[in-house]
């Protein structure tokens, strides 16, 4: 089930009454079924497969806790995270390894027939097979006691609103809400909606409108030029933007509801001035996840340069592969690293031209100059992330600086936008979009306030109420006819 379909709009609204209906030691049983219900919507033989990993970490969390060695400890962990991996492996990864073997056989000459799988890869599995990881590794390092309430621990790992693509919640935040009772709150509830409408609006009214040109010219990338190219990564940049964290509000708008707190996973990633400032405010669930499961584990910083550069390198190549089974992924997250490694090894010599050219005497130039460049490096990348193979992705790299030559001449920049389906209309419609969002965070960047939503409380209620209707309108209006699934459903 879409949270941008006329289904979830009836089933939100109704779910929401019941809640509040039945009595507080029922809730968790209303929240699982209809978790599994919302989940079932799409395959719901992989029902099965969500409640086998449920069991399975439920049972290890048990005997993690339980066991009176380290030895034992350790074994359980490794049982956990085998067979959380290898699900994953056997549903997401096998193929691709399997075509690689392929590749590399006919590179040498030798000729391999590799098995592969026709399984579809289950809707939201890298997310909580991740979730329940970490469940297991926070008991094992004695973060955290095992939920012995099996429903309770189910419905963590099958919670409707971050179920399909996150945020990925950590059991120590999400779990012990589970026992709290929270009653009807006019302020909580109006809050969270007003969080998904704004998602809603993001992901309806602006990455499906950006996605028009984006597809056409990612589409069928061979006859265009550097101009169309630019011009659609660059709506790619805000469509994935609007789209995921679309998502995250609505997710974590409709947890709201219910009175439950997830974490913030985008804080404005565009406005960064370093790669690592970018990391630490896009997918901030998943980035987190990293850093402690994986980064800080093989060491972190806390090691020799080259060894720390390494490390970097890791956390991004699997980052790249968390995201999909193609080597564009892996291509993207290894830009990422070389982006990071690079700014950290020229760190000094940075500063040194900066303070030459007399930038930091000026900040709001410097800024100016910085986040320009991460954003010029972010959109680099995220060709490699569009791009339906490595063919296209070297093809538009190779080609970004064809056809610049006649962009002042008249009327060529509006040939050249219609050649890819995009009319005089369709630009300042994208455009002025994009600017709406943009002034949105800017002005909640320079408010006190960083939620847009105590901003306007303190507006007068009819500056208020005009802003909401237009808000609900644009949804209805400019949104497709057809329900759009959201870019990281892939993942």
């Amino acid at each position: 089930m879409l949270f941008n379909s006329w289904q979830f709009a009836a089933f939100f609204p109704l779910l929401v009454i019941a809640y509040f209906l039945t009595a507080y030691r029922f809730r968790w049983i209303l929240l699982l079924v209809a978790s599994y219900f919302f989940y079932m919507c799409a395959i719901p033989e992989y029902a099965l497969l969500l409640l086998s990993a449920t069991t399975i970490d439920y049972c290890m969390g048990l005997a993690i806790a339980g066991a009176s060695t380290l030895c034992w400890k350790r074994a359980f962990l490794f049982i956990s995270l085998t067979a959380n991996l290898g699900t994953l492996f056997f549903f997401k990864y096998f193929n691709f390894f399997m075509d690689s073997i392929t590749s590399i056989g006919d590179s040498v000459g030798i000729t391999l027939v590799a098995p592969h799988s026709n399984w579809l890869l289950p809707v939201g599995l890298s997310f909580y097979t991740f979730q329940t990881m970490s469940y297991s590794i926070d008991i094992y390092r004695g973060h955290l006691h095992p939920e012995k309430h099996f429903g309770r621990f189910a419905l963590y790992v099958s919670f409707f609103p971050q179920l399909v693509a996150g945020p990925i919640e950590r059991s120590t935040n999400l779990l012990p809400q589970f026992r709290q009772n929270f009653d009807f709150d006019y302020e909580r509830i109006t809050g969270g909606l007003k969080l998904m409408a704004w998602g809603l609006f993001k992901k309806i009214v602006i990455a499906d409108q950006l996605a028009t040109l984006v597809d056409s010219v990612y589409g069928a990338p061979e006859d265009l030029n550097g101009v169309h190219y630019v011009l659609a990564t660059v709506f790619f940049a805000f469509q994935i933007y609007c789209d995921f964290s679309g998502y995250s509000d609505i997710a974590i708008g409709a947890a709201q509801v219910f009175g439950y707190r997830l974490m913030l996973n985008f804080d404005r990633p565009y406005a960064a001035r370093s790669v690592s400032e970018f990391w630490s405010r896009w997918h901030i669930s998943l980035s987190t996840w990293f850093r402690d499961y994986l980064y800080i584990p093989l060491g972190g910083n806390r090691v020799a340069v080259p060894r720390w550069y390494l490390n970097l390198a890791i956390v991004f190549l699997v980052s790249g592969l968390w995201h999909g089974t193609s080597w564009t992924y892996v291509t993207w997250g290894a830009l990422h690293a070389f982006f990071l490694i690079f700014a950290l090894a020229s760190r000094e010599l940075r500063q040194t031209a900066a303070h030459r050219m007399g930038l930091d005497r000026v900040p709001v130039v410097q800024a100016f100059v910085q986040r320009c460049s991460v954003f010029a490096m972010i959109c680099f990348a995220w060709i490699f992330f569009r791009a339906d193979s490595m063919s296209d992705a070297i093809h538009i790299v190779t080609h970004l600086g064809t056809g610049w030559s006649h962009l002042f001449e008249a009327g060529w920049f509006s040939g050249a936008c219609e050649q890819v389906g995009a009319s005089k209309s369709y630009l300042r419609t994208s455009i002025a979009l994009v600017l709406i969002l943009e002034s949105v965070q800017f002005y909640q960047s320079r408010s006190t306030q960083r939620d847009w939503r105590q901003m306007f409380a303190g507006q007068h209620w009819l500056m208020r109420w005009a802003a909401y209707a237009g808000l609900v309108l644009a949804i209805v209006n400019l949104g497709a006819p057809k329900a759009a699934p959201f870019i990281y459903f892939q993942f």
